[in-house]
């Protein structure tokens, strides 16, 4: 039997600041990539595989591009096959809309004055492209990191410095410690451990356990989590479920 709400520590500790994920996570976007990606792929001659999405997932373009570039050996440069999956993925990113529970997610923690902010790998434009029909919901964060343009994120995910950089703009400086991270990639969840922060993975369903059994909390979607685990405040009306030790991946699988 599947389970909703899986932890792989026994104990959470209390946070004052949330940061989320963009893509994937907030936005139901991971799709459009992954069929952009194979498009781009095909296009110049590759032949795509369904683990590449895992591979790039939560990356910034650049990296994205000389990636599978140089994985696939295409006869392309990376700026080309940039450009290329951008045109590919503009096409349906326009009004993409929320993930389950991510806008009730977002709106409670504002009510109740917790800090929030987006430290996505995206650049400023494309962020600013896929935002634009949600604007009324994005102005309630209290900053936008964006990896793909700001040059103080000197390295990508999985390294750290996006999340470190979000939580140093937050007006009290917050240590991070005190911030809890919401992610569905893998790369995400490494750079959020990385940064010494509590990472809650919302996962693809078809991610394996492996991939994200290092994440201090799994959901499968925002509307089975429970904000008081982490001292946050809770739901006015909160989730019918357990949240249960993981034991083992069989355990999980039954």
């Amino acid at each position: 039997m599947k389970r909703r709400c899986c932890n792989m520590n026994s104990k959470y500790k209390n946070v004052s600041h949330v940061i989320f994920d963009l893509d994937g996570t907030l936005l139901d976007t991971e799709h459009i990539y992954i069929e952009a990606l194979q498009k781009v792929i095909e296009f110049f001659g590759g032949t795509f595989k369904p683990e590449y999405s895992m591979l790039i997932a939560g990356r910034i373009q650049q990296d994205v591009a000389s990636t599978m570039v140089e994985l696939l050996n295409l006869k392309v440069t990376p700026d080309e096959f940039s450009k290329k999956y951008e045109e590919c993925s503009a096409e349906k990113l326009d009004g993409c809309g929320f993930m389950p529970g991510a806008e009730k997610m977002v709106r409670h923690l504002h009510e109740h004055n917790i800090p929030i902010a987006v430290a996505t790998s995206s650049s400023q434009s494309s962020y600013d492209y896929k935002t634009k029909s949600h604007k009324d919901l994005f102005d309630l964060f209290h900053h936008i990191v964006c990896g793909g343009s700001d040059k103080e994120v000197k390295a990508g995910k999985p390294a750290p410095d996006i999340f470190l950089l979000c939580a140093s703009r937050f007006d009290d400086n917050p240590p991070p410690e005190k911030c809890l991270v919401f992610e569905d990639s893998v790369n995400g969840v490494k750079a959020a451990i990385a940064a010494n922060m509590q990472v809650i993975m919302i996962p693809d369903l078809n991610v394996p356990y492996e991939s994200w059994k290092l994440a201090t909390l799994r959901l499968d979607s925002f509307d089975y989590m429970i904000p008081q685990l982490f001292g946050l405040p809770p739901f006015s009306q909160p989730p019918d479920i357990r949240v249960e030790a993981m034991e083992n991946k069989d355990e999980e699988t039954k």
